[in-house]
């Protein structure tokens, strides 16, 4: 017998084109809707009906008509060049439905759009492929906006890091240096790689350095913190006596992942304690009680701790020529308990500072970039809620700040050394006392 031919089976191209599992919009070579997908109805929001036979225009109008060209302009090039042609990712926002509340949903998209010819090789119909990207791209803006605030905020830590009038360094969990700011550097006339690791060691003076190396190597190795004062090598060559603090920072686990610590010139203040202590023997006790009332001091401007925001000194930044706060530390506070300072100018809340100099000083200092150091200055200041001025003391220093090479503010770092110049002041009465 004969074979028989299979059946010839019929397939239903439109319905299989309906279901592919995309987004397929198909055009004639005017953009006159001919079919989409299944996919396509879902995401452009428009039952087929109300779509084909329409111009694409028509049918899917944009808000922004800067989309649409961009779409025309993709299907021109298909029309002149017969290949394919990538969109860039544009925002083309579609009518919503008015069980759906009606108006414009906010939507991006990627697109390409393929030519299909004919036997004779012409346009017959442009194929759109489109792709929803709307999510996507929210979650890159978002964290494109997530990664421009924290390079702001690391700009901004790395400008107080170097701007603050303190020798600051890190280290590593294991006790190498691994970072200096300018000022440190500066201070001793050493790049960075010079410093790094332990070659920091270097500029410290040969009868210090053991002692120093010791206690670092003691709060490394148990994690208490470290503080120390030695003499350190100027740029110049002069060995100056330097108080230095370091804390450790931990992560969740405790462990130990950076080590921050800060130096301040104590030099003068050193020399006079010595002074004081060489004026007379039998004045030994007062004088060391002089230089624990001294170290009090020192403690209360404690070097650079856990950065800016837990610095034992007094910190704080004025904007603007009116001088309003901007940035207040704990211990800068601590001196006005009463006080709301942040957003409001010097002259605002700390009225009793007017008559002593303070704002012409500030303004001089914002006019001029002149930085201004007071050296055991005395003002007058209401310190609590009972309206009393107290005699208090300060060692400061006021230095402007620009930014757009513009002056932009004044940034403030003061300690309190009122109860180092009453003993001293009790000092020198008690050596007049006995005629030294």
């Amino acid at each position: 017998m004969p074979a028989t031919s299979a059946p010839a089976t019929s397939v239903d191209y439109q319905r299989l084109f309906r279901s592919l599992p995309d987004n397929f919009l198909l055009m004639t070579p005017d953009a006159t809707i001919v079919d989409n997908t299944d996919g396509h109805v879902a995401a452009s929001l428009k039952p087929r009906e109300e779509a084909v036979g329409r111009s694409m225009f028509d049918a899917y109008p944009s808000v922004d008509q800067n989309q649409g060209d961009i779409i025309a302009a993709s299907h021109e090039y298909v029309r002149q060049h017969l290949a394919p042609h990538a969109m860039p990712v544009i925002r083309y926002d579609l009518a919503k439905p008015a069980e759906q509340g009606g108006g414009f949903e906010e939507m991006y998209w990627q697109a390409t759009h393929y030519p299909l010819l004919d036997e004779q090789g012409h346009l017959e119909y442009i194929l759109q492929r489109t792709q929803n990207i709307t999510e996507q791209y929210r979650a890159a803006q978002e964290a494109a906006r997530a990664q421009a605030a924290l390079a702001e905020s690391q700009d901004r830590t790395r400008f107080v890091l170097e701007n603050l009038p303190v020798l600051i360094w890190t280290a590593t969990p294991d006790g190498n240096r691994d970072f200096f700011n300018s000022r440190w550097l500066a201070f001793t006339g050493r790049t960075q790689e010079e410093q790094m690791g332990a070659q920091w060691s270097t500029s410290i003076h040969p009868d210090d350095r053991e002692r120093v190396l010791a206690t670092w190597q003691k709060s490394v190795e148990t994690g208490e913190l470290y503080q120390v004062e030695y003499r350190l090598r100027r740029h110049d060559g002069q060995y100056r006596w330097i108080l230095v603090r370091a804390t450790p920072r931990r992560d969740a686990q405790g462990n130990i992942n950076l080590w921050v610590g800060g130096a301040t010139d104590i030099h003068e203040q050193r020399q006079m304690v010595q002074e004081l202590l060489d004026a007379n023997e039998t004045q030994a006790v007062l004088a060391e009680q002089a230089y624990q009332l001294y170290q009090k001091a020192e403690g209360q401007r404690e070097t650079y701790h856990q950065l800016f925001m837990q610095a034992p000194a007094m910190i704080c930044i004025l904007r603007g020529p009116e001088h309003r706060y901007e940035f207040v530390n704990p211990n800068y506070q601590l001196l006005f308990p009463h006080r709301e300072l942040l957003g409001h100018t010097v002259a605002e809340v700390l009225p009793e500072v007017k008559d002593q100099g303070i704002i012409d000083i500030l303004d001089n200092v914002y006019r001029t970039g002149e930085t201004f150091r007071g050296n055991e200055m005395l003002m007058q200041l209401e310190r609590d809620a009972s309206k009393t001025l107290k005699d208090t003391y300060f060692n400061f220093i006021y230095q402007q700040f620009r930014e757009n090479d513009q002056p932009a503010g004044i940034m403030v770092f003061a300690y309190e050394v009122t109860d180092l110049v009453v003993a001293r002041q009790a000092l020198e009465r008690l050596s007049g006392s006995i005629g030294l």
